[in-house]
């Protein structure tokens, strides 16, 4: 199996959300079976009436049935509500979360469990399936109150900014293993081979946003034909049909284009997986939409604002020149683009500061965002902060054409409007507060 069949498998299954149901359906039906043989060699038996136990798994049944519906339709529609109220970007994570697809695996195995139990009823009852399946509808409804709890939890403004801060945390670790350690990111370039001309051009096939490759295998085929290969765009990138997808430099002429699209995975729209910057574009996209006039919320903003502070902290305590991969033996045989620190500054700050730039809450809250990673991150971090710093003032000042609301504006505040901050005018930005 190559790797992209792997892939498109792995992600299928880590997405889909009626495979583990149907997996517990039949694992349900086994179940009963290897119950009912238990029984006929021990020769159990309850001393239920089999008319009443009749009665009683078929209500339980069909009350579960109706249930595993009603549950399927509830969580269609608060996701629409959600993706409505926070961003579109948000059902994925709500369908990779474990707890609902656990307890719909839980409702079908239940319904396929009592189902399989009442055809077994005849002149006598099954005594261990009868109470198996009794006590499986108790913790179903368990489940069912737990799961109403989980996704008000996770449907909140601040709960979707969590779970996609925590994937955000995920693939940084991924993508930028190296700490800075202290010492100055080393910037590592390819030196003159960009610069040459490439053996070859591989365009790519059909359309798609890229949404992974295969890092080990292009390196183990660059290795064989003894060349270098670049990977055009980044994770995340949309490219058109007959774009460039790889450049070969040196070799023999470099591996087949086919073995090479075997090693990258596109599809319609952007995933975590490989692309850190898309954490950042979620949770500024909520932000954006706390900020809408339409909605008109900032306290939003500012808890969106809170998970951007962890994850630039995460980010920029790391080595982000990545993007380079070597052999065994040391000859370098990968390059492919990664996002820079600037790259993911812009990403946090421009847009909330542009929609919020009205909201003393908001100004407040990057303000305390900028000075804070300023003050705790290496100094090659500090500069562009700085800058970012410089333009925020400079927006504060347009929106704000009263001294007074300038100068509140002008204040570190790590709650928005409220915290503890250490001064009260524009000549004292340095808040006290660090995360």
């Amino acid at each position: 199996m190559s790797w992209i069949q792997r892939y498109k498998l792995r992600n299928y299954t880590r997405n889909s959300i009626w495979l583990l149901p149907v997996l517990g359906m039949l694992a349900a039906l086994v179940l009963v079976r290897f119950l009912d043989w238990i029984e006929a060699r021990v020769g159990w038996q309850s001393d239920f009436e089999p008319s009443a136990a009749l009665t009683f798994f078929g209500t339980l049944a069909g009350a579960m049935f109706t249930f595993i519906v009603f549950l399927s339709s509830a969580l269609l529609l608060v996701m629409q509500l959600a993706s409505a109220q926070l961003s579109p970007r948000i059902i994925g994570i709500v369908f990779r979360d474990r707890v609902p697809r656990f307890a719909l695996t839980l409702f079908a195995f239940t319904f396929a469990f009592t189902l399989a139990a009442l055809v077994r009823i005849h002149a006598s009852v099954p005594a261990i399936t009868a109470h198996v399946a009794a006590y499986l509808c108790l913790l179903s409804l368990g489940v069912f109150l737990f799961l109403i709890d989980h996704v008000c939890r996770l449907l909140r403004p601040s709960g979707a900014l969590q779970a996609a801060a925590r994937l955000g945390h995920e693939v940084i670790r991924s993508v930028y293993p190296l700490r800075l350690s202290g010492q100055q990111d080393p910037g590592e370039r390819p030196g003159n081979i960009l610069d040459g001309v490439p053996t070859c051009t591989v365009p790519n096939p059909h359309d798609g946003v890229l949404l992974a490759f295969d890092l080990e295998g292009l390196v183990a085929l660059a290795r064989e034909a003894e060349c270098v290969v670049e990977l055009v765009p980044e994770v995340g990138d949309f490219v058109a049909a007959e774009g460039p997808l790889f450049r070969i430099f040196g070799g023999k002429g470099g591996p087949s284009a086919s073995v090479l699209c075997q090693s990258i995975a596109l599809g319609q729209e952007r995933t975590l997986e490989q692309d850190p910057a898309f954490a950042f574009r979620i949770i500024v996209d909520i932000a954006s939409k706390g900020l809408s006039p339409a909605i008109n919320d900032p306290t939003t903003a500012v808890l969106a604002i809170d998970q951007l502070h962890h994850l630039l902290r995460s980010v920029g305590g790391r080595q982000l020149h990545g993007g380079l991969v070597h052999d065994s033996a040391g000859s370098l045989r990968l390059i492919y683009p990664t996002p820079d620190w600037e790259d993911f500054v812009g990403l946090a700050v421009t847009e909330i500061r542009h929609f919020g730039g009205t909201s003393i809450q908001v100004a407040r809250r990057l303000r305390a965002m900028l000075e804070n990673l300023a003050e705790v991150l290496p100094p090659e971090r500090a500069a562009l902060l700085r800058v970012e710093l410089t333009l925020l003032h400079r927006s504060t000042g347009r929106c704000f054409p009263e001294p007074e609301d300038q100068a509140m504006a002008d204040v570190s505040d790590l709650q928005g409007v409220g915290g503890t901050h250490s001064g009260k005018g524009p000549g004292n930005h340095r808040s006290e507060a660090t995360l």
